[in-house]
């Protein structure tokens, strides 16, 4: 196949062409700057990951390559881990709905239009709720909650204006698919596993906040399984990509602690989050805000998870992040 990703560049996007390459499928990576074709060493049957320049809000030459595409996958836009200042919220939101607006306008005026268009989009459009999980039937779409934090709120806006940029496309011949996706884990520097185990090499791996709020994520190759099947299976629509077992964030952690093989976890406590985050330019709605989603369509399609559970999942990230030669290793 050829493969289009439009923001491919950053851990997700490294994590699917990885996969794709190694399948022997040919990757188009569309980024706001450019890196050489890179071909995947030792495997003469592999793809290549190429790149091409777009601004990720116009059209423009970018635009061919998703004529005669198989799929495209758009994962663009700013990355959230940010203070959310004026200018911060600005270019999150424009980032994403531009760039979609512009895929879809590519995919409309395309002779030979992909196939599939796997559009991403974020599990935080949820509610934050424990009560019960969010499936895509019969989830709370979240933004109406009184006394949620106003950059919640944010966030589930963003999320609502990013799908609708996508609804809004005509694109007759072209499935799409939003991909409501949980955090994926994988054993790759700077991602979001790093960061947690960071935490637990250092003893800071203790529940924050009360711990009671649900944390929903997804294995890395489980989110590669899950891109292939939707590319394959006839869905369409809001889709979620979570592991179909979220659990509260106190035994996340722990069971993060076990799989490293360390007994001490020191907590941090809501306000030590809040002084934290600030310190670090990012939110606290990242690791405070409750996200207790399920796959409720993955798994009717008949989708089965490798790693359905946080313990096997955690072992396997952890045994693997060990085999990844560090600078900073410790």
């Amino acid at each position: 196949m050829k493969i289009v990703i439009p923001g491919g560049s950053g851990q997700v996007g490294t994590v699917l062409a990885r996969a794709f390459v190694a399948d022997g499928h040919g990757v188009v990576v569309l980024g706001r700057r450019l890196y050489p074709t890179r071909p995947v060493s030792g495997r003469t049957d592999a793809g290549s990951i190429r790149y091409v320049e777009w601004n990720g809000e116009t059209m423009g030459r970018w635009a061919s390559e998703l004529d005669g595409a198989d799929v495209v996958i758009n994962l663009a836009g700013r990355s959230v881990n940010c203070r959310y200042g004026a200018r911060n919220r600005r270019e999150i939101k424009e980032s994403r709905v531009k760039s979609t607006r512009a895929v879809g306008q590519a995919i409309a005026e395309a002779a030979l239009p992909p196939r599939v268009w796997l559009q991403a989009s974020t599990a935080t459009i949820y509610a934050h709720r424990y009560d019960a999980p969010n499936d895509e039937a019969t989830g709370i779409i979240g933004g109406n909650e009184p006394n949620s934090p106003e950059t919640w709120r944010f966030s589930i806006d963003v999320a609502k204006s990013w799908e609708q940029a996508a609804l809004e496309a005509v694109t007759p011949k072209t499935r799409l698919v939003l991909l409501r996706s949980a955090i994926t884990m994988s054993p790759d520097r700077g991602g979001a596993f790093d960061y947690l185990l960071r935490l637990v090499r250092w003893s800071l791996g203790g529940k924050h906040g009360d711990g009671q709020q649900f944390v929903s994520w997804i294995h890395d190759c489980d989110f590669v399984r899950a891109i292939y099947w939707l590319i394959e299976h006839d869905l369409s629509g809001p889709v979620n990509l979570a592991a179909p077992n979220p659990l509260p964030n106190v035994e996340f952690m722990r069971q993060l602690q076990n799989a490293w093989g360390m007994r001490i976890g020191l907590p941090a406590t809501e306000w030590m989050l809040e002084v934290g985050t600030f310190l670090m330019r990012s939110e606290s709605e990242l690791v405070l805000k409750s996200r207790r989603v399920i796959p409720s369509r993955l798994l009717a399609s008949g989708f089965e998870f490798k790693f359905p559970t946080w313990a096997e999942a955690a072992q396997d990230l952890c045994d693997r992040w060990k085999g990844i030669q560090r600078p900073d290793q410790s």
